[in-house]
């Protein structure tokens, strides 16, 4: 079953045709630059072949048409006919406490993902503009929405409240959600795998760590915690976001800079993080290489960014009553050896000792620990887009997703 995997941002569409029964991917590509000038299209073909495509591409239906056009194209192509689509996939990013798995797209479902705008408006309204122009260009082809919130929705109570009157919760739904479920789902999935144990069985703590950074602790196969709460914005040090800080900071900034409500999301989401601390940039192998040159600012950057992830290892080791691993994902997870050793020093009394010839191998996926480390880290490169495939055939086999 080939299965079209989209993720729809403001002015971009990535997309991945797999074939969900060998669990490989056909072409992959993006649109970038929608309803601006210099739009492109990029596609790669699993052989190799490259193209990139220059066009007028004013909105996503018109995106979508460019999409289907290069993968029928007979030079770069590898389908014959719309109808070798059998399903579409969207990576959809809020789902609220709606739910708790991938689901068949339908006008309610729809009418669920508008609902949520509110508590998403810089994902949400792009990733329904992606489920309505694959309705025109693909009318009839079933689609599925897989959400990102939806791996976190077994959280406790305990876990997603936060200390605000109840009454905000029960009106406007003020709690902590969660994102990156699908990479989350995945790596755990995965480190199971390898260790060749029953992923029910094990206590597990996932750091997807990239521009957006998230940390899950999964207890018998079930997100009991998650750093990211309400928005992607709580949690650890991002790239360009502020992670976890004093709420009465926010006003005591707008009181002195005399900013507005709109000002301070920018500064806080766009102008914080990696980029805030070191005034160099958003961009970990950045950051590290100023550290290296002796830059202080670099350098309390770094440590911060991996002292918040040490400290949620112990956090989450202590909310599960124990460890068996920890898994790196994400760009800065899969690719920072630096990242990974200092994330994990002194933490022999988890039974965690890195092997630092293993840390620093070009294995892609791959074992970081000592033989006798009790806990085992592991690297496991992140495949959201395989995740949403096999949701979606399984959804459109007419088997439930969890």
């Amino acid at each position: 079953m080939n299965i079209l995997v989209l993720n729809c941002g403001s002015s971009s569409v990535k997309y991945q045709l797999i074939e969900a029964d060998s669990q490989k991917w056909l072409a992959k590509g993006s649109v970038e630059r929608i309803g601006m000038s210099g739009a492109t299209l990029k596609n790669v073909r699993h052989d190799g072949d490259e193209i990139t495509i220059a066009g007028e591409i004013v909105d996503h239906i018109v995106a979508i048409e460019y999409i289907l056009a290069v993968l029928l194209s007979r030079n770069h192509g590898v389908i014959n006919d719309k109808s070798d689509i059998h399903a579409i996939g969207h990576r959809v990013v809020h789902g609220g406490e709606t739910f708790s798995g991938s689901v068949l797209i339908t006008d309610e479902v729809i009418k669920s993902i508008r609902d949520n705008f509110e508590i998403a408006p810089l994902h949400n309204p792009h990733n329904l503009r992606g489920i309505n122009a694959c309705q025109v260009n693909l009318p009839g082809t079933p689609q599925v929405g897989v959400f990102d919130t939806a791996f976190h929705q077994k959280m406790p109570r305990k876990a997603f409240l936060y200390g605000l009157p109840y009454s905000l919760y029960s009106q406007y739904k003020i709690r902590r959600y969660g994102f990156h479920g699908a990479s989350h789902r995945y790596v755990s999935e995965r480190a199971a795998a390898i260790m060749q144990r029953d992923y029910h069985s094990l206590k597990i703590i996932t750091c997807h760590l990239g521009n957006g950074c998230s940390m899950a602790a999964i207890n018998e196969g079930i997100s009991i915690d998650t750093t990211m709460g309400f928005t992607p914005l709580e949690g650890l040090l991002m790239g360009t976001r502020s992670g976890d800080i004093d709420a009465s900071i926010v006003l005591y900034i707008m009181g002195k800079e005399g900013i507005s409500l709109a000002e301070a999301n920018t500064l806080l989401n766009k102008h914080s993080g990696l980029q805030g601390i070191s005034g160099v940039s958003s961009d970990m192998r950045e950051v590290i290489q100023e550290m290296k040159n002796g830059d202080k600012k670099s350098t309390y950057a770094f440590d911060v960014f991996c002292y918040r992830v040490k400290k949620y290892i112990g956090a989450y080791a202590a909310a599960m009553g124990g460890l068996d691993c920890v898994v790196f994902t994400g760009g800065i997870g899969e690719n920072s050896a630096d990242v990974r050793a200092a994330c994990c020093e002194g933490m022999s009394y988890f039974g965690i000792t890195i092997d630092d010839e293993a840390n620093r191998s070009n294995e892609k996926e791959k074992l970081i620990t000592t033989r006798d480390s009790r806990t085992k880290v592991f690297v496991i490169p992140t495949n959201e887009e395989l995740v949403i495939a096999l949701d979606t055939k399984a959804i459109v086999e007419g088997k439930t997703v969890a």
